[in-house]
């Protein structure tokens, strides 16, 4: 039954039976007799004390387990005997090391580091020039941004070499008593060389004074400013992470459920990705950089905050990078597949007589819509079959003048995929009608898509040639449609009883007033026309008119008709 002591060892406690508390006594006070001679012996026998407690750390199971001298015995193999790594100021003689492998950790090096030491630290982790990290990050920075969160994520996660140990596992040296004593003398050194021809006894008294002063100035300046911030960082991360959650929960469970706005979002989806499996990468990825920012709010607001540890942080790294590397797959693969426009044309001759006035007209489905001048793009829906479909009124219609003897109605069909083929079969599948009654055009105001073909921004295209010489009237359903040129055809809108004929250069209105001839000069005569006058009637004596004759134009279903008085 062995006695048991409490001792604190660079700062933390342990348990240790008496035995091995003799033992690791004996090894400090060997070391310190070592160190007689050296300079910066103080800081040395700080920097071995906090090695051990490392080492010890790593050797309890639990809390309440206990140091022994087998777990003494294993720090003493690792860290080396005093009399072996005793390094004499005159001596030229190079102790013999043992060799160690090279195990580097991951720290910042904030005495080399310009900002905060992430590219210098990283540069001792990778072998690389610090010079090629911090271009990396500039390149990554001025391109998209990522540069910058990508270092502050660094810069929050990782921790900074403070004592001669976290400096050696950063360089990847073995943490011994040889290498502790000749990184505390190359600083030692350092620093009394930069410092040796200063008179410390005429300054240190009036130096001390000042510097004091001026330090706990900014010291309190900076504490508040430091509290303010980490507090508007906190509610400012703890917002955005509250609103990704919602997000999360609310678009991840559409999977599960039949919500009304789905389908619309699987329309517009057209990598077939799970929106559950996209949500979780977007909180990902935007909710890790405000993990990190909440942890340095934290931070400081609390001084004493205890870190997550090295494994959370780099594996919420890994998680981070993942998941931005998969939306960026993603987004690259949702472009793609609408890189490719295809087009299906199909062409209808119109059976119009030489001496009719062709009428043109939209009309609606009363089934989809109750008006005309309904407008949707793509609306999901079920037609009279209770058969699914995508409806749309995304029409265009325009008017061209062709030197063939009948008029004819050209249709294209167009939608998008990922190559000419998918697209050209998708366009294929666009369900649009029209007929021809008479001498009057009716043109469907929607088409019809099946569900299987998603929503690819299906549409369609009418082109309408007519001959020279045709009449024409416009019924009002054009307005919403005609995307002519104006300067070949231009749609007045304040009347359907325009008459319209197609000349040379561009379409002429036979009786429009002239406010609203602003693009065609219009000349209207017997001769244009081709009707005869009637004649003259005679003119009671009483009559003012004094033998003058005037026209008047009458327009109905036979076309235009010159009643002269």
């Amino acid at each position: 039954m062995n006695k048991t002591v409490n001792i604190n060892i660079g700062g933390l406690f342990f348990h240790i039976d008496e035995d091995a508390y003799q033992k690791l006594s004996r090894y400090f006070e060997a070391i310190k007799r070592s160190l007689s001679n050296s300079s910066g012996k103080d800081e040395i026998m700080k920097d071995i004390e906090m090695r051990v407690a490392e080492l010890l750390t790593e050797k309890q199971k639990s809390d309440k387990h206990v140091i022994n001298n087998k777990d003494v015995d294993e720090v003493i193999v690792i860290m080396g005997q005093p009399e072996d790594y005793r390094i004499d100021d005159d001596s030229t003689e190079a102790p013999a090391e043992t060799y160690y492998p090279k195990r580097r950790k991951l720290y910042r090096d904030k005495d080399r580091g310009l900002i905060g030491g992430v590219a210098t630290g990283l540069s001792h982790y990778l072998g690389i020039d610090a010079v090629w990290i911090k271009i990396i990050f500039l390149f990554f920075t001025f391109v998209g941004g990522s540069g910058l969160i990508a270092y502050l994520i660094f810069w929050i996660a990782t921790p900074k070499a403070v004592t001669t140990s976290e400096k050696l596992e950063m360089t990847g040296e073995p943490v011994t008593i040889s290498n502790i004593e000749k990184k505390v003398r190359e600083e030692f050194d350092s620093v009394s060389n930069k410092f040796k021809n200063a008179d410390y006894s005429q300054v240190k008294s009036s130096a001390e004074r000042v510097a004091g002063g001026i330090g706990e100035a900014i010291t309190k300046v900076f504490g508040v400013f430091a509290k303010v911030l980490g507090a508007i960082i906190l509610v400012f991360s703890s917002i955005t992470l509250a609103g990704l959650f919602i997000g999360l929960f609310t678009f991840g469970t559409t999977s599960f459920i039949d919500a009304p706005w789905q389908r619309y979002i699987d329309a517009v989806n057209y990598t077939d990705i799970p929106l559950w499996l996209f949500g979780i990468l977007t909180f990902l990825a935007v909710g890790i950089p405000f993990f990190f920012f909440l942890l340095l709010g934290l931070k400081l607001l609390v001084t004493n905050l205890k870190s997550i540890g090295n494994i959370a942080k780099y594996s919420l790294l890994a998680i981070w990078i993942f998941a931005v590397g998969a939306l960026v797959f993603i987004g690259i693969k949702q472009s793609t597949e609408r890189a490719y426009d295809g087009k299906i044309v199909v062409k209808e001759t119109l059976q119009l007589k030489p001496n009719d006035t062709l009428r043109i007209k939209f009309v609606n489905n009363d089934f989809f819509s109750k008006s005309i001048y309904d407008n949707e793009d793509f609306l999901f829906t079920q037609d009279s079959t209770k058969r699914e479909v995508i409806y749309s009124n995304n029409i265009r219609f325009e008017l061209k003048a062709t030197d063939k003897q009948l008029p004819y109605l050209q249709i294209e069909k167009l939608a998008e995929g990922k190559s000419f083929n998918e697209a050209n079969n998708r366009a294929e599948k666009i369900k649009y009608g029209f007929k021809m009654v008479g001498n009057e055009l009716v043109l469907d105001n929607y088409l019809l898509t099946e569900m299987a073909s998603k929503y690819r921004n299906q549409h369609v295209e009418l082109f309408l040639y007519l001959p020279k010489g045709t009449l024409f009237k416009m019924d009002k359903s054009m307005e919403r449609y005609d995307s002519s040129d104006d300067e070949f055809f231009n749609l007045h809108e304040s009347s359907e009883d325009y008459v319209y004929r197609v000349d040379d250069n561009q379409v002429k209105c036979l009786n429009c007033p002239p406010d609203e001839n602003e693009y065609q000069d219009v000349e209207i005569n017997n001769a244009d026309i081709n009707i005869p006058t009637p004649p003259t009637p005679p003119v009671p004596p009483t009559s003012k008119m004094s033998g003058k004759r005037t026209s008047k134009l009458v327009v109905d279903q036979n076309g235009v008709i010159i009643k002269t008085n």
